[in-house]
């Protein structure tokens, strides 16, 4: 078996591979692209490409693809083997593979969602090799990461506007570090380390369960006698067969250069978490889709369905990905460490209300990048972060900013801890305070958690791009309006030009300020936060339906453009495009769920009630005073709840019937449809819970949520 540091990346073309197998001209020009974003000229793709196959023909690969994520939130790839005919003896190949395929690619891009922004008969698109993300080996196949766009350039995928904000928030984050005196930084790189949640249940019982097959989560069924009250899943000991997952799913996690870390056991029953080491936004973007798909194959192997929906199972925790963000230089500096030295404090604070300022500008726009038919209903839910938006700063580092809004007249800067009292002249020398100021807020959906800021609300499925180009492009746009504000040039004309610390003492102060209404370190659960929040105005926008509004209001609009990070016809799209989906997920669920009920449910209790009444029936035959109680009461609730599910089934047929006159009315599914949905289901859990259980045909709850051992 070989040691992890040998397996490490080693299906990966990454740094060192390159170093190894390129002229050292042609790496230092490829590295410069990388790391500067120059062009690419044609003959060094041509030396890349050569090298790129022939160690993928070393490692086992026939193919290549461009790997890319279109708008349907997982990865696509179209595959080419590398045989071309042999130009100088016909019936023979050769292996080939030039710059230009891997510069550039043409799938049949008409079936991809566009949002309007080309027509079905428009086919063309492009994928368009990202050299930022390291090619690797998939299934015998060599995966080259892609930007995906059309024929007119528009961005067709999540990548593009990821890597666009990305590079916003460089810009914007180099003119603060210049104004600090720093001048050898070249980029600004917002960092992610993505934490996956997920359910792993038998495969076989998953096979009989078509909603789950279908939907992803299940659209009936009654709550087991146990499920996680007793908090006794949670970091418990591994099931062998769970165990065996792990291992697998580490270590080809490992080949392919995901810095795969953490795993254990959820709260909920099967429920269980992987979380990744730190990297680049674009880079922990692809490791994410990786080990989603990862995870869903290796699962298969070991007899296991892994089920990535954000409620699975109604009345158990559902699943969330947690987004650690943090933003770092090119040579490692994290700029939300609080660091040690005034400057250091003072530059920190510079960020971390920038931070502050961009949710509170942006709560909408960081709401609707989590919003999913599936995550609707697991926010909210006392198992994930409300859908208010907030920021959690702990209550050391709020007393921090406090000591600004309590700034004595003689220019001291306050800052009091319990057992402490400091008074230090300008705010480049704010008191340190220690990384671990506080317990952590695990009910905050935007907590700031030492040296980082934890974004809770996104949904177990989502990719982590959407995300993350907000908090990006927000974050940028704060910058801007911080560098444009402390630039002397700003200042020249006033009569006594305030030096560069009272500048910044004056913008942090009016900045906390103005957006400390985001600020909430208690519980987020509670009633009293609903309250608070509401006098604050800050929305519980609980519908992705209304989320997904955000997108298309002018200031999105404004905020994007500016940054050049969506078009306005870009983001419209992507309201298009959810809004869409939002109705097709729905859709789905309602005729798996009319399905179900007339082809597994209706015939199980039927044959069930049957017996019931055969029994009864031979029971009075006899003439003998036996006691009919039992059957007769079993009857009787089967019967009554036999003829609200008639009801309740009819009231779903017309609703679904009605909606394909409104396709696209997310609006409609929403309040009709979801409805009907959620009043049919209570009637199944109840007819489930009469029903024994030689006479069901699907798998129930408990059967599912604790047969992995």
């Amino acid at each position: 078996m070989k040691s992890i540091n040998e397996l490490f990346g080693s299906l990966v073309f990454n740094d060192s591979v390159m170093k190894a197998k390129l002229p050292p001209d042609i790496y230092n020009a490829l590295k410069k692209t990388m790391t500067e974003g120059t062009h690419l000229e044609l003959e060094v793709a041509h030396e890349v490409a050569e090298a790129m196959k022939n160690w993928a023909l070393e490692k086992g690969a026939t193919h290549f693809t461009h790997w890319f994520q279109p708008m349907t939130g997982i990865t696509a790839e179209k595959h080419d083997s590398f045989i071309a005919p042999d130009p100088s003896d016909s019936g023979k190949a050769i292996m080939k593979f030039s710059g230009r395929a891997l510069v550039k690619g043409e799938p049949d891009a008409s079936s991809f969602p566009s949002g309007g922004l080309r027509a079905t008969f428009e086919a063309r698109g492009y994928t368009v090799w990202d050299t930022t993300s390291y090619a690797f080996i998939k299934n015998s196949t060599l995966c080259i990461p892609t930007a995906f766009c059309s024929y007119g350039g528009e961005a067709l995928d999540k990548k593009t506007p990821l890597l666009r904000s990305m590079e916003a928030l460089s810009v914007q984050a180099l003119r603060i570090l210049r104004l600090f005196g720093d001048k050898t930084t070249k980029r600004v790189i917002p960092q992610v380390g993505a934490e996956q949640e997920y359910f792993l249940i038998d495969a076989e019982l998953h096979r009989k369960r078509p909603d789950l097959i279908y939907t992803g989560r299940t659209l009936f069924g009654s709550r087991p006698p146990k499920g996680e009250e007793l908090h006794d899943h949670y970091f418990g000991s591994l099931t062998p067969r769970v165990a065996a997952f792990m291992e697998e799913l580490d270590r080809e996690l490992w080949k392919l250069g995901v810095f795969a870390k953490t795993k254990h056991s959820e709260v909920a029953p099967s429920q269980h978490e992987l979380a990744t080491i730190y990297s680049s936004a674009n880079t922990a973007t692809d490791y994410n889709q990786i080990t989603m798909e990862m995870m869903k194959l290796i699962a298969n192997r070991h007899g296991l369905a892994c089920l990535l929906h954000e409620k699975p199972f109604a009345g158990v925790s559902g699943s969330g990905k947690h987004n650690n963000w943090s933003i770092s230089t090119d040579s490692g500096r994290n700029l939300l460490e609080p660091g040690k030295t005034p400057e250091e404090h003072a530059q920190f604070l510079l960020f971390l209300t920038a931070v502050i300022k961009a949710v509170d500008g942006y709560h909408d726009l960081l709401r609707a990048s989590a919003a999913s038919p599936g995550n609707d209903h697991r926010l909210g839910a006392d198992e994930a972060p409300p859908a208010i938006v907030s920021v959690y700063l702990g209550e050391e580092l709020t007393a921090v900013l406090d000591s600004l809004e309590e700034k004595e007249s003689h220019g001291d800067v306050v800052y009091r801890e319990k057992s402490k009292t400091y008074m230090e002249i300008g705010v480049t020398a704010l008191p340190h305070f220690r990384k671990d100021s506080s317990d952590r807020n695990r009910t905050s959906p935007f907590a700031f958690t030492g040296n980082k800021f934890e974004f809770r609300m996104l949904g177990s499925a989502f990719s982590v791009a959407d995300s993350n180009t907000v908090i990006n492009t927000a974050v940028a746009e704060s910058l801007r309006t911080f560098a444009d504000y402390l630039s002397e040039e700003t200042h020249q004309d006033e009569q006594n030009t305030p030096s560069f610390n009272e500048r910044l003492t004056k913008l942090l102060k009016s900045t906390y300020e103005n957006h400390k209404r985001i600020i909430f370190n208690g519980n987020n659960y509670s009633d009293e936060w609903y309250e608070e929040a509401a006098k604050r105005k800050l929305p519980d926008t609980k519908s992705t339906v209304d989320a997904l509004t955000a997108f298309i209001k002018p200031e999105s609009a404004e905020l994007f453009n500016l940054h050049r990070v969506f078009t306005e016809n870009e983001l419209q799209s992507r309201y298009e495009i959810l809004s869409e989906n939002y109705c097709k997920v729905i859709n789905i669920e309602a005729l798996t769920m009319l399905d179900l009920t007339k082809s597994e449910i209706i015939p199980s209790v039927i044959r069930y009630q049957n017996e019931l009444l055969k029994l009864l029936l031979r029971k009075q035959q006899l003439d003998c005073d036996l006691n009919t109680s039992l059957e007769r009461r079993l009857s009787t609730q089967i019967s009554e709840l036999s003829a609200e599910l008639s009801l309740k089934l009819t009231a779903l047929e017309e609703a679904v019937k009605e909606s394909k006159s409104k396709p696209h009315e997310a609006v409609f599914y929403r309040d009709r449809v979801l409805p009907a949905m959620s009043e049919l289901r209570t009637i199944l859990d109840g007819l489930e819970s009469l029903t024994a259980r030689e006479f069901r045909t699907l798998p129930s709850y408990g059967e599912m949520l604790f047969s992995v051992v």
